[in-house]
C-alpha cells in the first residue's frame, strides 16, 4: 500500500473527517488543546495527581472535585500574589 485508504462514506471516521475539515483553522477541536488539555497536564504534573485513591464512582467523583477545587484555588492565589486586605 502506498498510502492511507480513504474513509468509507457513512462511517464515524468519515463523519469526523468532514467535521474537522469544515471547522477550519479556529474550530472547537483545535481550540481544545489551548483551553482544556493544559489543565489536565497541570493537574497531573504540578499537583502530582496520577490516580484516584478512593474506590467507587461516587468517591472518585468527590476526590476529583477536591483536586479541581485545590487547582482553582492555587491558580487564584498565584493570580493575586500581592493582594492584601483593606486596612481599617
Amino acid at each position: 500500500a502506498t498510502g492511507a485508504r480513504p474513509p468509507r462514506e457513512g462511517t464515524c471516521r468519515a463523519e469526523m473527517d468532514r467535521l474537522l475539515k469544515r471547522e477550519g483553522r479556529d474550530g472547537r477541536y483545535r481550540l481544545r488543546k489551548i483551553t482544556v488539555e493544559p489543565v489536565f497536564g497541570q493537574i497531573k504534573q504540578a499537583r502530582r495527581f496520577r490516580q484516584f485513591l478512593m474506590r467507587g464512582v461516587e468517591n472518585a467523583r468527590r476526590e476529583w472535585t477536591l483536586v479541581c477545587i485545590a487547582h482553582n484555588l492555587n491558580k487564584l492565589a498565584s493570580a493575586w500574589p500581592n493582594a492584601r486586605p483593606a486596612a481599617a
